[in-house]
């Protein structure tokens, strides 16, 4: 989700230096902050619009659901798990998307976009 300097994002903020991300778009995990930070930011490039739809902390996860549309004018559902350690960190986070039209079309983005800076084995 994108967030100005004074906001907080709802995980980038807190992510551990080998946080793990699982996400629809991608063929494998993504390790480590800075590396997570380029997919989140390279995502949201491809939002022509984001709006939250649920938003709860149960224990030590944030679920966040949200809706967007992406720049191609496809409709995408996205649930966010956020796994917290008991410091307040963030190790982990699953992002499912649907529908699969969407993602492969957000997957191919991600390709063209990051394909110079992480390994060609994590694009679909």
């Amino acid at each position: 989700m994108p967030h100005t300097q004074d906001e907080r994002h709802p995980f980038l903020d807190d992510l551990t230096a080998d946080a793990v991300l699982i996400s629809s778009v991608l063929r494998g995990p993504v390790t480590g902050r800075d590396e997570i930070g380029l997919v989140v930011n390279a995502v949201g490039t491809f939002y022509a619009s984001q709006a939250p739809t649920f938003i709860q902390t149960v224990g030590s996860r944030l679920l966040l659901e949200y809706e967007a549309v992406l720049t191609s004018g496809e409709s995408l559902s996205a649930a966010v798990l956020v796994d917290h350690n008991p410091d307040g960190l963030v190790p982990r986070v699953s992002v499912r998307m649907s529908p699969l039209g969407a993602v492969l079309s957000l997957a191919t983005h991600l390709r063209t976009a990051l394909s110079k800076q992480l390994p060609e084995n994590l694009f679909l």
